[in-house]
């Protein structure tokens, strides 16, 4: 079943890179730009095609993809030329990657609750066990709404957002007959962690009806809960919550997908419990993609509107080479980063 799920891993992977592609490459092409090559993969090309204006190909290597659009990272005398496009034009191609990898993500998600769940989990509170310090706060019936000053979007969230303060005091705020109740320095230490690696806090928490708006509505809220991950995943990394040995790359993200897949009760849980993943990194890469890094689409969407404003105030324009060589110096970086992550993760795996 290892192989079985490998192939699953790298088949998800190309589709996200897929679709990220495709969302730069239709917007490119609506827009009027010219479109040289649209591939998936990297390296030499294993098989490729010549359709009108554009080369599509296959390449060898399972890592990454492009969209090569004419004049993307330098001048070109094309007025079909992505740098001759107007500015609104070239932001909504350059951000439609991001975009669709967003609703991918979302489509996964939707698909997985609409299918697989027998029940919406939600946020309120079912069951308080017996003398808990915390029963003078929280009432059953109380639905969570925040805790420590951050949103609790979906169930999960309750037990992560509890974990992360360890002097068990939280300030919490519930929705109670339908109005907001601010609670200060909550008393809620954990009982035990469960064999499912969740700890356990003394209350339970019940389940709503499966309906199309709960579906929809969760689908939704589990989407804004990982794109919320992302900003607090980077800030662990800052205080020290989080280190770059906890980082993964591909190599380390597909034996999360195989261990995920061998160690459930079926296969159509281990394809779920990897399909969830999947959209979990699907909504990463959108967000991540759009961070203000050159090299990246968010990096490259900040230049363009700086080179804008710059150019309209010295009232020339800049010679786009400059934009190329800072886009040029962090795509380096940010291999050389994925190069040294997925060594690390070789180097786990084999241990």
């Amino acid at each position: 079943m290892t192989v079985f799920y490998i192939i699953v891993a790298i088949l998800l992977f190309g589709l996200l890179i897929l679709v990220h592609e495709f969302g730069h490459f239709i917007t490119a092409k609506l827009s009027g730009v010219r479109v040289n090559e649209f591939a998936l993969f990297m390296g030499p090309a294993i098989w490729k095609k010549q359709k009108g204006e554009t080369l599509y190909a296959l390449r060898c290597i399972p890592i990454g993809g492009y969209c090569a659009m004419e004049g993307e990272d330098g001048d070109s005398d094309d007025p079909r030329a992505f740098g001759r496009a107007k500015l609104w034009k070239k932001l909504i191609i350059l951000v439609a990657g991001s975009f669709m990898n967003f609703v991918a993500g979302f489509l996964i998600l939707l698909l997985l609750v609409a299918f697989t769940f027998s029940f919406i989990p939600s946020r309120q509170v079912a069951e308080i066990a017996p003398e808990r310090p915390f029963a003078q706060h929280i009432q059953v019936g109380d639905s969570f709404y925040e805790i420590d000053g951050r949103r609790v979007y979906i169930q999960q969230d309750i037990t992560l957002l509890l974990d992360r303060d360890t002097d068990g005091f939280h300030d919490i705020t519930v929705i109670r007959n339908g109005e907001k109740v601010y609670l200060e320095d909550v008393p809620m230490q954990r009982d035990y962690v469960g064999e499912d690696g969740v700890a356990r806090y003394g209350f339970t928490i019940s389940a709503e009806e499966k309906t199309f708006g709960s579906v929809l509505s969760y689908s939704w809220n589990n989407c804004i809960d990982f794109v919320r991950m992302v900003p607090m995943s980077i800030g662990d990394l800052f205080n020290g919550r989080a280190s770059v040995k906890d980082m993964s790359g591909p190599v380390g993200i597909v034996g999360v997908v195989v261990e995920q897949g061998v160690e459930s009760e079926t296969v159509g849980i281990g394809l779920s419990n990897v399909l969830y993943l999947f959209g979990f990194i699907a909504i990463n890469l959108a967000v991540m993609n759009l961070l203000p890094i050159p090299a990246l689409d968010g990096g490259r969407v900040v230049t363009l509107l700086l080179t804008t404003l710059i150019e309209k105030i010295i009232g020339r324009k800049l010679n786009p080479k400059y934009e190329a060589y800072i886009n040029g110096t962090f795509m380096i970086l940010l291999l050389a980063l994925i190069a040294l992550i997925t060594f690390k993760d070789v180097f786990q795996l084999f241990q």
